[in-house]
């Protein structure tokens, strides 16, 4: 019997409704499922995401795994595809997959040792720094998400969300954003991007100090994967600290590293006020950081 955690359950429900409902109902099965086709062995307590269920297994060998059950969506499609690219170099090791699912059978990482407990909020950036460097070397395989393609679509939804936020000051955010997008959208990069590196999605490994899981790939310039890092575990008067020593580890251009990652200002701000909310202030605040900063 797989264990659906409740917390899993009530996010499904809040975010989706009763296809939510639908859908933590059918994970049972399909664990049970691929526990069969990959002669898996359920090997303790199961644990979840913002949306996958991820049960540690033993595959018939005895080599510990983790077998990650989630939906199809735009963002999941090319988690295989990217994992695949890097052959566990810099990234958690993928086993096997079922692409018409999403499920992935993947190395086990010690999810109790994770980047976030680091102390050190420097040291952790820097950590994440290097994976990044390391993993944009990989030129994004075909059939990926396109930079180029997010950046029209964020130009084309701007006018309409400037007319929706009330705040003068929030609208001059966002237009300066929008403008630092259109500087650089011409250029928009063909770099494997792992989309979603923040210390949580960090965890250490016997076979390398850290691993980075859960990408959301897509090709495009490295710049645009600052961001996650700047905002998580948010510091106001690091976020020029953190942005001056990413972009030297993995040696961008800072102008061009600033634009998009205004565009991640951008992109997030966006689907704040399509939800109906306003921009997160400390995401306005990381872009009033970097327009007062000369690069």
């Amino acid at each position: 019997m797989i264990d659906i955690p409740d917390e899993l359950i009530a996010q499904h429900v809040r975010y989706d409704g009763a296809a939510g409902r639908a859908y933590v109902a059918s994970l049972a099965a399909r664990a049970t499922r691929f526990l069969e086709h990959w002669e898996l062995r359920p090997d303790g307590p199961t644990m979840y995401g913002r949306c996958a269920l991820v049960v540690p297994v033993l595959r018939a060998d005895g080599t510990p795994a983790v077998l990650k059950l989630q939906d199809v969506d735009e963002e999941t499609v090319g988690e295989p595809v990217a994992l695949r690219a890097w052959r566990g170099d810099g990234a958690v090791r993928l086993l096997d997959s079922d692409d018409a699912t999403g499920t992935l059978l993947l190395e086990r990482l010690d999810a109790d040792r994770l980047l976030d407990d680091l102390p050190d909020s420097r040291e952790a950036t820097l950590v994440v720094a290097r994976l990044l460097a390391h993993l944009t070397t990989t030129p994004a395989p075909p059939g990926l998400r396109r930079l180029g393609d997010l950046a029209e679509a964020m130009l084309d939804d701007t006018p309409a969300a400037l007319e929706e936020t009330p705040d003068p000051a929030t609208r001059r955010v966002l237009a300066d954003c929008a403008a630092a997008v259109r500087e650089v959208a011409d250029a928009p990069g063909d770099r494997l991007l792992h989309w979603d590196l923040h210390f949580e999605n960090v965890l250490a490994a016997d076979r390398a100090p850290w691993l980075a899981i859960d990408p959301k790939p897509l090709a495009g310039d490295p710049g645009f994967d600052l961001f996650p890092a700047l905002w998580n575990r948010f510091d106001a008067d690091e976020v020029l600290w953190r942005f001056d020593a990413m972009t030297e580890v993995l040696g961008l251009d800072r102008a061009r590293a600033r634009a998009w990652t205004l565009g991640r200002v951008l992109q997030n701000s966006l689907w704040q006020i399509e939800e109906g909310e306003a921009p997160l202030d400390a995401h306005l605040e990381i872009a009033r950081r970097l327009r007062k900063r000369p690069c």
